[in-house]
């Protein structure tokens, strides 16, 4: 076991293409604004890092209709977006994200490789540690999911955003709706990514019944929830076999408790992102993020990696 050099304290830290997370928890895109919202309910603090709204070139309203629809163990949510554009965000929205203290991870999402692209140059100016490019967002009508549903697709959209990004650590946020997600994976590391997060919500609608129509006005939405948790963790599992050790995985889908979130690490992810269970326990990341510090000090592990049950996972 790694020696942190504080006796029976674990290391809680992470590295993420190259940036250190105080912890392996990480807000989900869409989930946490841009902190300051739910910074008034608990301590920011004491996350990893806090993924940004989706962000696009221009400011966007979102969907119209309907936007939230709860399921068993999970909900659904088409909210399309929404949000100020990336001008805006950098100039007025991250500086305060920066005060909070976990670190800041744009989510850039576009309707086209050309705004990818432009979007890119601008956070790649920045002060965002890390980019996660959004290639699978089922709730828009143009772009988002379906640059990650083809190889050929993805590898492109990451290529050109690796280029217009310059040095700044980038992460591919995959789509499980894809064919062969392995596939996906290899070609956004082929084309520079750092690092890979999944898996975003799976494609899924509801019908009103009393109303005899389906409940939102783009007819799909996304699912998250408790419910898509073991199928995230299969993918998970499956992508750290396709890639090895060398590429960091951020696993999401689900997670609700600790429990939850050490059973991805044990899959092989790097670290985890918290989405939908933030909307019904505020306080679930800080709880999460404690209890896998309890975990770790009970078992005797030293280090984050440590956790992983997947031979040649570091």
């Amino acid at each position: 076991m790694a020696d942190n050099g504080i006796r029976g304290k674990p290391d809680m830290s992470v590295e993420i293409a190259g940036v250190r997370l105080r912890n392996p928890v990480i807000a989900a895109s869409g989930t946490f604004g841009f902190g300051r919202e739910y910074a008034q309910i608990i301590d920011a603090a004491a996350l990893g890092g806090i993924c940004t709204k989706g962000l696009t070139l221009e400011a966007r309203a979102g969907n119209a209709g309907e936007r939230v629809w709860e399921t068993p163990a999970g909900m659904l949510n088409s909210i399309g977006l929404e949000n100020p554009g990336i001008r805006a965000f950098v100039e007025r929205d991250l500086p305060r994200m920066r005060a909070l203290g976990p670190a800041v991870i744009a989510n850039l999402c576009g309707s086209t490789l050309e705004e990818y692209e432009r979007g890119a140059e601008i956070l790649g100016g920045s002060d965002v540690d890390i980019v996660e490019l959004n290639i699978s967002c089922p709730n828009v009508k143009a772009g988002g999911m379906a640059f990650g549903l083809d190889p050929k697709m993805a590898g492109e959209a990451i290529g050109r955003v690796r280029a217009a990004l310059g040095g700044k650590p980038l992460m591919a946020k995959l789509s499980p709706n894809a064919a062969d997600l392995a596939l996906v994976a290899r070609a956004c590391v082929d084309a520079g990514a750092d690092a890979l997060s999944l898996v975003n919500t799976f494609k899924a609608m509801a019908i009103d019944a009393r109303a005899r129509r389906p409940v939102f006005d783009n007819v799909f939405a996304g699912l998250s929830g408790p419910a898509i948790k073991p199928l995230a963790l299969r993918m998970v599992w499956e992508l750290r076999a396709a890639a090895g050790a060398r590429i960091p995985i951020v696993g999401m889908g689900g997670i609700a408790c600790a429990e939850d979130a050490l059973e991805f690490l044990m899959a092989g992810a790097s670290a985890v992102q918290v989405g939908s269970a933030t909307f019904a326990r505020p306080s679930a990341m800080a709880e999460i993020a404690l209890g896998i510090e309890e975990y770790m000090a009970e078992r005797g592990f030293a280090a984050i990696p440590e956790i992983s049950i997947r031979a040649g996972h570091p």
